[in-house]
């Protein structure tokens, strides 16, 4: 929401998987799940519908609803059984943005809920009138809210129509998105929390790199592209090495080159495979 419609923010992150969680959160209780957000006035708001119409509400030229009263209800109506529903989606299929399983059989319930899902996609096209591109017509937060699912789709090969799924391709294809997925793979864990004893393929957008991160320079550039403070910490690609001002600006180029507008830029292009 944040990034995608052009709201200043500050990231902090959570231990999710590594036992810090509880207290990683305790400045900002009552709120005990993420994500959560604090104002600038220090308020904490938890649940990401609350913090939708909160940002809405603040920020309203910013355009997050669609404009047209019957589509703004529609997407509000949306986001709601988004955030409420799909319980056994959700429960087969953890979101997880490192590969597509390959052979994965999808429950009745869990065809259930997809079901559903199409009929509301259908519904917010009846509404809009657009019959491809975001549900509204104008990407929204109904875009945003259904990024999540959409991975599930693509990354357990879930069955949908042909239009839905192109649809999930271009929701996962928005170059946020690419850069989320990128900053998450800085992150690894051991075991993986979300394994499947099936073979898996490459993700399908910005998911094969052939950057690697390597220990010593020296590198073409002197000046991180990102902050533009001294190079400490370099990748190469392409047979160059470039460098970066710290390990998390490196790993996530890494993960996905043609994510960074700013590296291409740098680096003069970057092939997009």
């Amino acid at each position: 929401m944040l990034e995608k419609f052009g709201l200043p923010y500050r990231t902090h992150m959570i231990g999710l998987y590594s036992g810090t969680m509880a207290t990683d959160m305790e400045p900002l209780a009552p709120a005990r799940l993420v994500p959560a957000l604090r104002l600038p006035d220090g308020t904490v708001v938890g649940e990401s519908l609350a913090m939708a119409e909160t940002l809405a509400e603040r920020h309203p030229e910013a355009g997050l609803w669609p404009t047209d009263p019957a589509a703004r209800a529609t997407a509000r109506w949306l986001c709601a059984e988004m955030v409420a529903g799909f319980t056994l989606l959700r429960d087969q299929c953890p979101m997880q943005l490192q590969c597509c399983w390959q052979g994965f059989r999808p429950t009745s319930e869990t065809r259930a809920d997809l079901q559903r899902i199409e009929t509301l996609w259908t519904h917010a096209r009846s509404i809009s009138g657009a019959a491809t591109g975001p549900l509204f017509g104008t990407y929204s937060l109904a875009d945003v809210f259904y990024t999540p699912v959409a991975a599930r789709i693509i990354g357990y090969g879930l069955p949908v129509s042909a239009a839905n799924h192109a649809y999930c391709l271009e929701l996962l294809s928005d170059i946020t998105v690419r850069q989320w997925r990128a900053m998450g793979k800085t992150v690894s864990y051991d075991p993986f929390p979300y394994p499947q004893d099936l073979p898996a393929s490459d993700w399908p957008i910005g998911g094969t790199s052939s950057a690697r991160a390597v220990d010593t320079g020296p590198s073409i550039n002197a000046a991180c592209p990102y902050s533009g403070k001294p190079v400490s910490d370099y990748l190469v690609l392409d047979g160059k090495i470039w460098g970066f001002c710290n390990a998390f600006c490196r790993d996530k180029t890494v993960a996905d080159p043609a994510a960074w507008p700013k590296f291409i830029q740098m680096a003069g292009g970057v092939n997009d495979s």
